[in-house]
């Protein structure tokens, strides 16, 4: 099982971005995937999670109305486009493999910062 995502970087307060998992080793398209984050000395917090057809979604009420989870079966790959931009958002995000907080594999991360 292999997760990889992109897409982080350092965003104004407001802004926008989308984070792209990659996912590999497994069959994609069977598996229900989350987004989950952790911010600096803080544990880890679920964000969304999307079924595995792509039909059902449910985010955490921090990210609610902010940040849509989305899925490619044909390519494999997970998104989280996220808008209106927080200082909290601000974490190490990782791609999981899972529904909610109950996922078993996960990517190494990658990075958002929203600042000024």
């Amino acid at each position: 099982v292999r997760l990889v995502e992109s897409g982080g970087g350092l965003v104004q307060p407001g802004g926008s971005l989308r984070l792209s998992c990659a996912a590999s080793g497994f069959t994609f398209s069977s598996w229900y995937m989350s987004w989950v984050r952790q911010a600096p000395g803080k544990g880890l917090e679920w964000v969304s999670t999307i079924s595995s057809s792509g039909l059902r979604t449910d985010n955490a009420d921090s990210v609610k109305g902010r940040f849509t989870i989305s899925r490619d079966n044909a390519e494999n790959t997970l998104y989280l486009q996220m808008s209106s931009l927080k200082p909290e958002d601000t974490a190490l995000y990782y791609c999981a493999r899972g529904r909610g907080p109950n996922w078993d594999t996960r990517g190494q991360g990658t990075q958002v910062t929203v600042s000024s």
